[in-house]
């Protein structure tokens, strides 16, 4: 039986080949880039008549395929792109090579009907030499875009591949302290102790997430910041004291943990190691173009550990990935503050109410 379900099993068909987005204006830009050079060399030949008005009518006309090749491109991609394998670019080119020959026939027609001199005595052999350059020029400019697309795929694998491998690697280096604070919680304080289990579920929860949970929102973010400053409180009591002066919006796309690694930064090297503790400031606002959120912590001085950057590189490349090269992450160091500046771009969205300046 099972080796007769094996033989019935349907073949999967092979993935199909990417096609470029024939509707943005660079592919629209590229056609006719290449039908201009096409008829610019084809003017420079020796041979050629040299003629001014045969050249701008060549220009105008591939410019008028070009557009019409685009139009038709970008309203049957769909349909193409269901294709297996490579039968996707095989179909585009089969379109082009049918589209200019019609269009070759149909310009030969109408120019012998009303006697310009525009096209050449022979209509079948303009159409036959429109066709065979645009087989010619559609299989090396189809070729181009086929290299591109694959390249586009592969760096957009390996950049997933690099994010999936950063996020493996956020976990919260406090998880042993905060176990230990909620087992001498437990018989003085149960409702801390509970408290504090439930923020450490909430942090591995986003920090443990698969691919499509890992974007949240910044509101989310401060709130996962707030659970671990709620548990390193805990920790160290008086020492630790936090400011926030928070205007953002709360619904702005952002990947889960991007912010607390940066917290938790401040916390480890600004204010665990200091005997007197120190202060952290959460800040964020609108600037032109985006949001601007600044953590800043005090320092606890020269001698202690700076930390080997791990955070601050993970952050980055995390924004870069999500946000392009508009987002930033800078670092500044005043005298016994570290300042941690990240620019996030955002279309306009609903603001996170303001929250009064506190201190615990």
């Amino acid at each position: 039986m099972s080796a007769a379900s094996d033989d019935t099993a349907p073949v999967p068909r092979p993935p199909s080949a990417p096609l470029p987005d024939f509707c943005s204006l660079p592919v629209l830009f590229a056609l006719l880039v290449v039908g201009a050079l096409t008829v610019t060399l084809m003017w420079l030949a020796p041979g050629s008549r040299g003629d001014l008005g045969d050249y701008g009518t060549a220009v105008l006309f591939t410019s008028w395929l070009a557009v019409l090749l685009t139009v038709a491109l970008c309203k049957l991609t769909p349909w193409m792109q269901r294709l297996p394998g490579l039968l996707p670019y095989a179909a585009v080119w089969l379109l082009l090579v049918l589209l200019v020959g019609v269009s070759a026939a149909v310009i030969g027609w109408v120019d012998h009907s009303i006697h310009t001199g525009m096209t050449p005595v022979s209509r079948v052999r303009f159409v036959r030499d429109a066709s065979i350059a645009t087989g010619l020029l559609g299989a090396g400019l189809l070729r181009y875009f086929y290299v591109v697309a694959q390249w586009q795929v592969r760096v957009a694998a390996a950049a997933q591949a690099q994010v999936a491998a950063l996020q493996a690697r956020i976990r919260p280096h406090f998880l042993f302290n905060s176990m230990n604070a909620v087992a001498a919680l437990i018989r003085v304080d149960p409702d801390a102790a509970e408290r504090t289990v439930e923020n450490l579920a909430e942090l591995f929860r986003a920090a443990l997430g698969t691919d499509h949970e890992s974007l949240g929102t910044l509101g989310e973010e401060w709130m996962l910041v707030d659970r671990y400053l709620d548990i390193e409180a805990l920790r160290l009591g008086d020492r630790l004291h936090v400011e926030r002066a928070i205007d953002v919006p709360v619904d702005l796309p952002l990947p889960r943990l991007l912010l607390q690694p940066l917290v938790e930064n401040a916390v480890r090297h600004g204010i665990q190691p200091s005997r007197h503790g120190g202060r952290i400031r959460l800040a964020g606002h609108r600037v032109p173009g985006g949001v601007e959120i600044v953590i800043e912590n005090t320092l606890p001085g020269s001698s202690a550990n700076p930390g080997t950057g791990h955070g601050l590189r993970n952050v980055r490349e995390r924004v870069a990935h999500h946000f392009g090269q508009r987002a930033s992450v800078r670092t500044e160091r005043h005298d016994d503050r570290f300042v941690v500046t990240v620019f996030l771009p955002e279309p306009g969205q609903r603001l996170l109410p303001r929250r009064a300046s506190w201190t615990r």
